[in-house]
């Protein structure tokens, strides 16, 4: 499903929306940023699209404004959190094997510790 504001069940759009509380790291435009609540790492924050979309499988041509804030607006939680020059993690989800638990497009920021390869 995709547009502003999903169906109104999405938690991550409740966000956005300001209906659910949530630490805010970022807020643009087109994207938005807030610590994971269950944080597999020191520093774990998901940035988000303002507008729904389910999940990186949705994705088309025309979203590159939004993936393009969601990049920057990682880049800043990473300088933000103390992570830039050290590293981090961006990982996206997709599908029912991946472990997502929302279906709204998210990017996990994950750093501030040792990553290993290959992950999960």
């Amino acid at each position: 499903m995709s547009g502003a504001g999903g169906d109104g069940r999405c938690e991550f759009c409740r966000i956005v929306n300001g209906e659910v509380a949530a630490h805010e790291l970022y807020s643009g435009p087109n994207a938005y940023a807030f610590r994971d609540l269950h944080p597999v790492a020191p520093v774990h924050v998901l940035v988000v699209p303002r507008e729904h979309i389910a999940d990186a499988s949705e994705l088309a041509l025309h979203h590159g404004e939004v993936l393009a804030e969601m990049a920057v607006a990682a880049r800043e939680v990473a300088e933000l959190e103390g992570v830039a020059r050290s590293g981090y993690r961006l990982v996206f989800n997709v599908g029912p094997n991946s472990g997502s638990q929302v279906a709204h497009l998210h990017m996990h920021v994950i750093g501030g510790r040792k990553m290993s390869w290959p992950p999960g």
